[in-house]
C-alpha cells in the first residue's frame, strides 16, 4: 500500500525523524487554516498523488504550467496556488497522459538547504536483506543517476537487525562525503529512518531529497513509503490511511473480496488460482501471440460467490474479448469452480468466448458440470491448449 508524502512524514515523525512543519489540505476550506500552521515566509505547495515527477508535471485544466510542486513566498501566494491545484488533473511521466486528479495537497514550511542527498531503504529479496541506497545526487531520479553516474551510488545491505551496523554506516558516511562534524546527526537520522522502515513493515522508504540544512541538521524534505500489504493486519492505523481514489476501482473492489487483481492492457481476461500459475498463464498467452488483460488470483479457498465476483470484475474491463479460466484443483475443488463458472456465466450473461481448463481434485465431476450447463464453454485439455484456444477465439 502506497502512502502520500504527508502520511509518510507523520509516520517518520513518530520515530523522531526530522521533517518540516506542514499541513495537509483535503478540501478548499482547509486552505485558509495554513496561516495557523506555517510560520516561515517561504513555503511549498505540493500535490499529493501516488506518482513521481510531480514537480515537473503539468496541470491540464488549471490554465498555467507551473507544475505540481510550487515554492511560494507569502501566505497569499500559497493560497492562490493551492486553489489552482486542488481538484485539477496533474500529468507526470508516471501517470500517463490521462493524469491523476489532485484531491489532496500538502503545504510545508521552507528551509535553507546546503546539500541534497538521495536515500532509500527497500527489501532486497535476492539477498534477504534490507538494501540501503544513497547518492550525493539528491533530487534526481535514482534511475538516471544509475545510468549516467553509477559511481555516485552507494549501496549497503544489512540483515534487518534492530540497528544499522557501524561498518555499513561508515561506508555511507565516507561514500557521501559526510564530514566529522556532521556524522553524528547523519547517523542519528539514518538510524531513525531505518527504525521507521522496520516498525512500519515497509517494503520501501524513499527520501529524495534527504537534505543538510544551513544549520547542519539533516532532515527528510520528501518521503515516499510503501507498506507490505501482507503486514497491514498488524498496522490498523496505517491501513486506515489508504486512499482508494488513487487506486484502480476494480483492484479496490477485488481486494474487498480477497481477490488478487491487477489490471493490464491486453484483451484476454484471466481467472486463475495461485499466483505462480497465474504468472505462467499470462506467459503462455503471450507465447501464443495474445495479451493478458489482467492478473487475477482467486486463491486456494474460493467459493462460488467469489468466482462470480471475479467474473464481474474481469468484465468491467471493456478491452476483454475472451476469458480464460485456468484452475488446478487442490483445496479448491474443480466441481466447486465449475459450479461458480456456470452460475456466473448465467447471472452475468457473459457474451465473450469463455475458455476453461480444469485439472486436479474432482476434475471429471467439474467437466461434467460444464458439459451439462448448456453454455457455449470452450473446454481445454491443458494449459497450452487453453492458451491457443483463447488466442484463437479473438479472431
Amino acid at each position: 500500500m502506497n502512502l502520500h508524502e504527508y502520511q509518510a512524514k507523520t509516520l517518520l515523525k513518530k520515530n523522531d525523524v526530522r521533517v518540516l512543519n506542514g499541513m495537509p489540505i483535503l478540501e478548499t476550506d482547509d486552505i485558509n487554516k495554513i496561516e495557523n500552521i506555517i510560520k516561515t515566509s517561504v513555503m511549498v505547495v505540493k500535490s499529493q498523488i501516488h506518482a513521481g515527477g510531480r514537480g515537473a508535471g503539468k496541470f491540464i485544466d488549471s490554465g498555467d504550467d507551473k507544475g505540481g510542486v510550487r515554492v511560494c513566498f507569502s501566505l497569499e501566494e500559497a493560497k492562490e496556488n493551492a486553489l489552482k491545484m486542488l481538484g485539477k488533473t496533474l500529468v507526470t511521466k508516471q501517470t500517463g497522459p490521462i493524469g491523476k486528479v489532485v484531491n489532496r495537497l500538502y503545504i510545508e514550511e521552507g528551509c535553507n538547504i546546503k546539500k541534497e542527498f538521495y536515500l532509500s531503504m527497500l527489501v532486497d529479496r535476492s539477498t534477504s536483506t534490507v538494501s540501503i541506497i544513497s547518492s550525493t545526487e539528491g533530487g534526481m531520479e535514482i534511475e538516471e543517476v544509475a545510468e549516467k553516474e553509477p559511481e555516485k551510488i552507494i549501496t549497503v545491505n544489512v540483515p534487518g537487525d534492530s540497528q544499522i551496523d557501524q561498518d555499513s554506516m561508515s561506508k555511507l558516511i565516507e561514500g557521501l562525503g559526510i564530514t566529522e562534524s556532521q556524522s553524528n546527526d547523519f547517523s542519528d537520522q539514518i538510524q531513525k529512518i531505518y527504525k521507521s522502515f522496520l516498525s512500519m513493515d515497509a517494503s520501501l522508504v524513499e527520501v529524495n531529497p534527504f537534505v543538510l540544512t544551513n544549520e547542519n541538521n539533516f532532515l527528510a524534505l520528501d518521503a515516499k513509503v510503501s507498506i507490505d500489504d501482507n503486514a497491514l493486519y498488524k498496522h490498523k492505523d496505517i491501513a486506515e490511511m489508504r486512499d482508494e481514489t488513487e487506486e484502480d476501482a476494480a483492484e479496490v473492489e477485488a481486494s474487498k473480496h480477497e481477490l488478487n487483481y491487477i489490471k493490464l492492457n491486453g484483451s484476454i481476461g484471466c481467472m486463475v488460482n495461485g499466483a505462480g500459475l497465474a504468472m505462467g498463464t499470462m506467459d503462455i498467452i503471450k507465447l501464443h501471440g495474445g495479451s493478458p488483460a489482467n492478473f487475477l488470483d482467486v486463491g486456494g479457498g474460493a467459493t462460488k460467490e467469489r468466482v462470480a465476483k471475479a467474473f464481474s470484475i474481469i468484465l468491467q474491463d471493456t478491452n476483454v474479448k475472451v476469458i480464460l479460466v485456468n484452475i488446478f484443483g487442490g483445496i479448491m475443488k474443480c466441481d466447486i469452480i465449475a459450479e461458480g463458472v456456470v452460475a456466473a456465466a448465467k447471472e452475468l450473461s457473459i457474451k465473450v468466448p469463455l475458455v476453461v481448463r480444469l485439472e486436479g481434485t474432482n476434475v471429471e465431476l467439474g467437466k461434467d458440470i460444464l458439459n451439462k450447463s448448456g453454455l457455449a464453454i470452450i473446454s481445454a485439455d491443458n494449459l497450452e491448449d487453453a492458451a491457443q484456444k483463447a488466442v484463437g477465439a479473438l479472431s
